[in-house]
């Protein structure tokens, strides 16, 4: 569960970057009863989904050349441009520099050194995600790395996170992470390697959120019928709940979980 969403080097903000809002607003309203709310006029078609009128993930067209559908994941800084200068040192690229948007708050993106696009939310009048953990709001957010390893330094680097390997047994580890000092109250993710088999077939670096689910099964039938399709099944992991992986109808991936504790 997220428990670090208002601390430096937490998941701050979520959001989707798709060739068509129409059509992901009656993806996503569907299955989560997500409300679409617009930006404004100069906002240049970016928006809101709102989950009983908080916050739960932002939404908009894609911006930069060749990028694909995705989910992108915010952590929360204090200083965008000295994060931009720290994430250069630990040996990851800038996608965009840090900019102000509006008096919302000030954004920057940025890629890790195995691939993986991020990005960080500096608040101003906006501080960040409203609604998590709830049926139909993030709870989780996962990296799946071609260098898990490598990775993992690198956000210690940059965000200064507390990181626990966990054994997955079949020789699988998982690193668990969370801000600096919150210990294992406090943490929002995992790093996981991709295994070889998923490389050679193309799979990369990505982040991706969790979606709390009342039903994971029941979530998961109804992502398929508004067009999602399956990557992962329905499955149970031990100590965590139920899980399901899709791209929705455009190809962006996410995951569905009833997670074990609340």
């Amino acid at each position: 569960m997220l428990t670090s969403t208002h601390v430096p080097g937490g998941p701050a903000w979520l959001d989707l970057g798709t060739p068509d809002i129409d059509a992901a607003v009656a993806f996503y309203g569907g299955l989560f009863g997500w409300e679409f709310r617009s930006a404004g006029p100069d906002a240049g078609g970016y928006g809101f989904f709102l989950k009983d009128g908080k916050a739960a993930a932002g939404l908009g067209p894609l911006m930069e050349e060749g990028s694909r559908p995705s989910w992108t994941v915010y952590f929360r800084t204090e200083d965008a441009d000295a994060t931009a200068d720290a994430v250069q040192r630990a040996g990851g690229s800038v996608r965009f520099p840090p900019m102000d948007v509006l008096t919302a708050g000030r954004m920057a993106g940025f890629t890790d050194p195995a691939g993986a696009e991020f990005a960080v939310w500096q608040p101003g009048d906006t501080d960040g995600l409203e609604a998590v953990n709830d049926p139909g709001s993030v709870s989780w957010i996962e990296l799946y790395s071609t260098d898990a390893a490598a990775a993992t330094e690198f956000y210690r680097k940059v965000f200064g996170w507390d990181t626990r390997d966990m054994g997955m047994g079949e020789g699988l580890s998982y690193t668990i992470a969370g801000p600096a000092g919150g210990g294992e109250k406090r943490m929002h993710g995992g790093l996981m390697q991709l295994p070889e088999e998923n490389m050679q077939r193309g799979s990369t670096s990505e982040w991706h959120p969790y979606f709390e689910a009342e039903n994971c099964d029941t979530t998961l039938a109804r992502a398929e019928e508004l067009g999602a399709t399956t990557i992962v099944p329905a499955m149970d992991a031990a100590g965590v709940g139920r899980l399901a992986m899709v791209l929705d109808p455009f190809g962006a991936p996410f995951a569905v979980i009833r997670s074990a504790v609340h």
